[in-house]
């Protein structure tokens, strides 16, 4: 059978299984070494081979699995994310809402803000969405509630904020783009800053223009009124999230240290604040340490699915008869450009980020590139697409995840309702970053 023709079945395969809630790393592994095996055990114009198949496709896997796993880059991962789950005990993330939330407390929308500022800053610790939803979902939706909060606005403003994880670095979509492109993660996470402030700015007009048109959706309580010393100590309690930004963000942009040497003094710092501050415990630095453990073992599983996936694509040249494909046709690059957007919003209403990411990088990439496009500001077109398809209908995960964590009055359709006014901000965002690739190169270019 013709490699290509296995490429093209192995890839449907994949996709349906996926489309059934197999999850990513089994479909991407199960995949790849069964039709390797067939691609070397059936050559073109020969019978089937078990015996010939089987030594060269286990040599493939054990090959691309042990390089990928001792990737010295690959380590910035569980650093993140026990910085991330460690800051959270210690209250870290959840000051940045409080600080917010004493200073815009008499603003039109101005708890709603604040959700979005803590879901920024905590994104921007822990790089995760999801934790972001789930864990400020449970502090943040209460409290507008309490307030006289409409539903709509509570719930979808912390399901929108959940997904500046993805852009604000650290981001661990940006970490495996950066490894599968062979890109910067350095530039990538520089690359995402200003795209992730135009997104917040994005929302934040949202919540003012919906509180203003309907002020009974955003009340200002009487009893928030706060004095200039309030406000003071409110925002002294920020200064671990405002330290620990600095080092990710300034200490890479400045060229101190790398990604990896930042996700290992962030975690350095949280553990040493938390100690110092005694809020701490050892309870809760175990678990951090076990929560840690096992993210990182599904996301190095779904990865080394990627590599194996990856190097399949590869052997059967389906990539290059894809890419040929696409140049036959004569497309313009803004046509090339939207097709792909498509691609990557209908995706992303069905699958997982990490997931969409990783089955379409060995197809897109090799277009993209063959076209000149810069692959770092690709990067942040993509992770932008990604974050617009957590909120997608109908598996908009943080909108899931928002759901399961607050009252059950709240019925999923109600948060979505309230996320297509924030999608509208998001595709304008979308439309300046490709129509305007400098909002996405600025930093990166300038970096020493």
């Amino acid at each position: 059978m013709e490699p290509t023709v296995i490429g093209a079945y192995g890839f449907v395969v994949a996709l349906v299984l996926m489309f059934l809630r197999v999850p990513i790393a089994f479909v991407l592994v199960s995949v790849a070494s069964v039709c390797s095996l067939i691609t070397y055990a059936w050559r073109p114009g020969r019978d089937f081979d078990f015996e010939r198949g089987i030594r060269p496709a286990l040599s493939l896997i054990e090959t691309n699995a042990f390089d990928f796993i001792h990737s010295y880059s690959l380590s910035m991962i569980p650093l993140f994310i026990a910085a991330g789950h460690i800051a959270y005990h210690t209250r870290i993330t959840t000051d940045i809402y409080a600080a917010v939330r004493v200073w815009l407390a008499r603003m039109p929308g101005g708890l709603a803000i604040a959700s979005l500022f803590g879901c920024g800053g905590f994104s921007a610790i822990t790089g995760s969405s999801l934790a972001c939803a789930s864990s400020m979902g449970r502090i943040c939706v209460p409290e507008m509630l309490r307030f006289g909060y409409g539903k709509q606005l509570a719930t979808s403003t912390v399901a929108m904020g959940g997904t500046l994880g993805s852009l604000i670095p650290p981001s661990v979509l940006f970490i495996l783009y950066g490894m599968f492109t062979e890109q910067s993660v350095n530039k990538l996470f520089m690359a995402g800053v200003l795209p992730g402030v135009l997104t917040m700015v994005g929302f934040i007009l949202v919540v003012v223009i919906w509180s203003l048109w309907k002020p009974s959706d955003a009340p200002i309580p009487d009893e928030l009124r706060y004095t200039l010393r309030d406000k003071f100590k409110a925002g002294l309690k920020g200064w671990p999230a405002l330290a620990l930004m600095t080092i990710i963000i300034g200490g890479i942009y400045g060229g101190i240290f790398t990604a990896t040497e930042a996700a290992a003094i962030s975690l350095a710092f949280v553990i040493g604040f938390g100690v110092i501050s005694r809020r701490l415990k050892w309870a809760d630095f175990l678990s951090s340490l076990k929560e840690t453990a096992y993210q990182t073992a599904s996301l190095f599983f779904i990865a080394i699915g990627a590599k194996i996936f990856v190097s399949f694509v590869s052997l059967t040249g389906v990539t290059g008869a894809f890419v040929a494909f696409v140049a036959g046709l004569g497309l313009e690059t803004w046509m090339v450009l939207f097709f792909i957007v498509l691609l990557y919003v209908g995706l992303g209403m069905f699958l997982d980020s990490i997931g969409t990411m990783l089955l379409t990088l060995p197809f897109v990439i090799p277009v993209v590139e063959g076209m000149g496009m810069d692959l770092i500001w690709f990067g942040v077109v993509v992770v932008k697409l990604l974050e617009i398809g957590l909120v997608t209908p109908p598996l908009g995960m943080n909108v899931f995840v928002i759901n399961s964590v607050v009252t059950k009055e709240i019925k999923v359709h109600t948060i979505f309702f309230g996320v297509m006014r924030f999608l509208v901000a998001d595709f304008v965002v979308l439309g300046l970053i490709v129509a305007f690739p400098i909002i996405s190169l600025l930093i990166p270019n300038a970096m020493s």
